[in-house]
């Protein structure tokens, strides 16, 4: 397993907790620190590493309840393991994103002696409110986070319940102690306006606007546009409290870098105070709650949050927390959890892949999340409310990267979230008046981040497999239209013109021909013929950016011309974070015409250069480049030209080199589950090349068993057992193969033969057997 030799100590202290424990549940086994570090400089790229967040939350669920390191920057989930310092605890996070992120909202931090109003710098936490940590007092559960603040003394725990969140603080002995709320806080920018009203002695309740002027997600280029609404109540009574504000110039800019800036931290600095007030809407506010405390005293926050309304949060909050008894909540985080890790339970393998596999499903279940009230009320992009009729409201759909794993994965265990989603993305595309998809979404937010046509895939991969609890001509019609809007149609390439600046020829041009390739298997399946010839024929539009000169697809100009090629290995040339060598393999829909293309002789011979030039860590690199999306298919191409055995050891050594169990143990973005579900697949022996198509490629897992109990909605029930017998690190080769207890000589496997239900039985052994797998 991948290791770093300086920045082992969290996962260490994670299991050494866990060793010590006199019976391991398999909740144990998820280390949220795992990928929690935005440092670019390790990752190698300035995409940094994972960046996962280490805090609470629930599967799915609207909070994610998490220590926040630094607002500026490109730490986009707010946290950083590498950083020394927190300036507080916000209410939502997203997970292993860049782009500068978004949400941090509602940040909660305690403090004791003078009120400071102002964050204060890395590098001088005294002149402000936030405090210096080390990595040895933390501890990161499933459900669960504690830290101690070294600069006030205090012990901070955080478990978090889908819609509420619950805070405990510890407190020295002193005076003065604090909690204080900065409400206009928010990753990447600020919320642009807030409005706090004081309800009884122990509650405060309010919202927090949140548009693209505030900055937030791309920097406010990702137009996410949201209002958060809170109700929060405290442990101890509202008796000496009150409400900064700061009287912003009007016409100041409120963007990452302005609010994170010297200058107007310095305004913040001289935030107007004032006490016994009942209620405040201003431009930037903050709350807080003085009182005295003695020696260990015990102070609780809960908070509960809505995207609808405040009596929505309320609802939320009684809900979630009806009660003071933090232990309880977080015993129910962590129950709700087990739940989710039985959509798989795997056996064998060493300890540390236990812990890579479970906290890969924990970090699998943050995203698309539940962002309806527990009334069944949701904020529409229409603008308007809307109630629940048969599915629940999703969001963040991370589509660029997702398509690939995740929601292949999702389509086995949990079929129900993908319906959801699906129902989720059409009625934004029908509501927003646009009639297609968006292609990454954030809070009804059409962000326009990466490229294609991912939901599409989502679509049609879900549909081919049976999942179709929604209307189908519509979902089909809104497919169509993102391939027409967005895609190569009769010109057979797409590139850069005065009116697309941001295309980039190799990446759009493929990516377009495998959505294309999508909507016209969907049409084949609707018996939708003409639709189905006319989609089929534009998804061979990659042809026409194969170039014979250089032997490689190459971009174009919009006129036609060549792009001047500078070597496969060289970023750039019309590709979107990758290179021509990186992004020139994803032909998924087909890779039979893309060997006649390149030549069966010369695509095998690429094929394992590509691998054999990766570095031994696998981190950032010009070649297999496994901490980006574009090339996560690839691995599964040796089946593909009946060398299966070399898909065996690849995937093998990448589960084991690129994955780990610290704070590095992710070796580029988590994208909101993607990387993690793509080690989840490939651990238990299947993954798939192209969504859409039902075949899954099998490979060498890391387990001697993984069982998948089916769900009864979708898949009758049942269990699915994948069996890898004599399995070992040295034992890595497949030998043989029985379906069912027949024999079976092919290295792929259908859908339909998994959700029947059965057993694929493996035979391993330390070397390959060549015969197998190449029918």
């Amino acid at each position: 397993m991948r290791k770093s030799l300086i920045y082992l100590f969290a996962g260490l202290m994670f299991q050494s907790a866990v060793a010590n424990e006199p019976e391991k549940k398999r909740t144990d086994y998820i280390n949220p620190i795992i990928g929690a570090s935005t440092n670019n400089e390790i990752g190698g790229s300035t995409h940094g590493l994972g960046k996962t967040f280490p805090g609470a939350a629930t599967p799915f669920g609207m909070v994610q309840l998490s220590p926040d390191t630094r607002t500026g920057d490109d730490t986009g989930p707010g946290y950083s393991w590498h950083h020394t310092t927190i300036e507080g605890f916000s209410f939502i996070h997203m997970s292993g994103i860049g782009w500068f992120g978004d949400f941090g909202n509602f940040l909660v931090m305690p403090a004791t002696g003078e009120l400071k109003t102002a964050k204060g710098a890395d590098e001088k936490p005294e002149e402000g409110y936030r405090s210096r940590f080390r990595n040895e007092t933390e501890i990161a559960k499933a459900g669960y986070y504690s830290v101690m603040l070294d600069d006030y003394n205090i012990r901070t725990e955080l478990t978090a319940a889908p819609k509420a969140g619950f805070i405990r603080f510890t407190y020295p002995e002193n005076k003065k102690s604090r909690v204080q709320i900065d409400l206009s806080r928010r990753i990447g920018g600020t919320s642009t306006e807030q409005y706090v009203e004081f309800v009884d002695d122990h509650t405060i309740k309010g919202w927090m606007k949140c548009p693209p002027e505030g900055g937030g997600w791309g920097n406010g280029k990702g137009k996410a546009d949201y209002t958060v609404y809170f109700y929060c109540q405290f442990s101890k009574p509202l008796n000496n409290s009150g409400v900064w504000s700061v009287d912003v110039p009007e016409g100041m800019v409120r963007l990452r870098d302005e609010v994170a800036g010297e200058e107007f931290q310095k305004l913040v600095a001289q935030a107007k105070v004032e006490r016994d007030i009942k209620k405040k809407q201003g431009k930037h506010l903050g709350v807080f709650l003085e009182f005295n405390t003695q020696e260990g005293e015990q102070v609780l926050l809960r908070n509960g949050i809505s995207f609808v309304s405040m009596e929505g949060a309320q609802k939320n909050l009684e809900a979630s927390i009806n009660h003071w008894d933090f232990d309880k909540t977080r015993l129910e985080a962590e129950k709700l959890w087990a739940k989710t890790l039985n959509k798989i339970i795997v056996e064998g393998g060493t300890e540390e892949d236990h812990i890579v596999f479970n906290t890969a499903l924990y970090h699998s279940f943050i995203d698309p999340r539940e962002v309806n009230d527990v009334d069944g009320k949701y904020f529409g992009i229409d603008k308007k409310i809307h109630q629940l009729d048969g599915f629940k409201y999703r969001s963040i759909f991370s589509g660029w990267d997702v398509f690939r794993s995740q929601f292949p994965l999702m389509t086995l265990i949990d079929p129900s979230m993908v319906n959801d989603e699906i129902n989720s993305l059409m009625q934004m595309a029908e509501y927003s008046g646009r009639e297609y998809y968006p292609r990454w979404e954030i809070m009804n937010s059409y962000s326009g981040c990466m490229l294609g046509n991912p939901a599409v895939s989502v679509l049609v991969d879900a549909y081919a497999k049976g999942i179709r609890n929604y209307d189908i001509e519509k979902a089909y019609k809104y497919a169509k239209r993102s391939v027409d809007v967005f895609g190569n149609s009769e010109k057979g390439y797409t590139s850069k013109s005065a009116t697309n600046p941001k295309i980039k020829s190799v990446s759009h041009t493929l990516e377009y021909a495998y959505f294309e390739w999508c909507v016209s298997e969907m049409a084949r399946m609707l018996g939708k013929e003409d639709d189905a010839l006319k989609y089929f024929e534009l998804s061979k539009s990659y042809q026409n950016i194969w170039n014979d000169e250089v032997k490689w697809f190459r971009g174009r100009d919009v006129d036609g011309s060549w792009f001047r090629w500078k070597g496969k290995t060289k970023h750039g040339q019309g590709c979107k974070e990758s290179n021509p060598y990186q992004q020139g393999w994803f032909v998924p829909h087909d890779v039979q015409g893309h060997m006649e293309l390149m030549g069966a002789e010369l695509f095998e011979k690429e094929l394992i250069a590509f691998f054999e030039n990766v570095p031994e860590d696998f981190m950032w690199n010009d070649y297999y480049n496994h901490a980006n999306e574009p090339v996560h298919h690839v691995p599964f191409y040796f089946n593909l030209i009946k060398k299966p055995w070399l898909t065996q050891k690849w995937t093998r050594i990448i589960c084991d080199r690129a994955y780990g169990t610290d704070v590095l143990g992710l070796v580029g973005n988590e994208d909101v589950g993607q990387m993690s579900a793509w080690y989840i697949m490939s651990a238990i022996g299947f993954h798939p090349v192209c969504p859409g198509d039902t075949k899954y490629q099998i490979t060498s897992p890391v387990f001697s068993k993984a069982i998948i109990p089916l769900d009864k909605q979708y898949y009758g029930g049942g269990v699915f057992t994948v069996v890898a017998n004599n399995n070992s690190p040295k034992n890595i080769y497949i030998q043989s193969a029985r379906l069912n207890g027949k024999p079976m000589n092919r290295s792929w496997i259908d859908h339909k033969e998994i959700v029947a239900g059965g057993e694929l039985y493996l035979e391993m052994g330390p070397e390959p057997n060549k015969e197998w797998g190449v029918e």
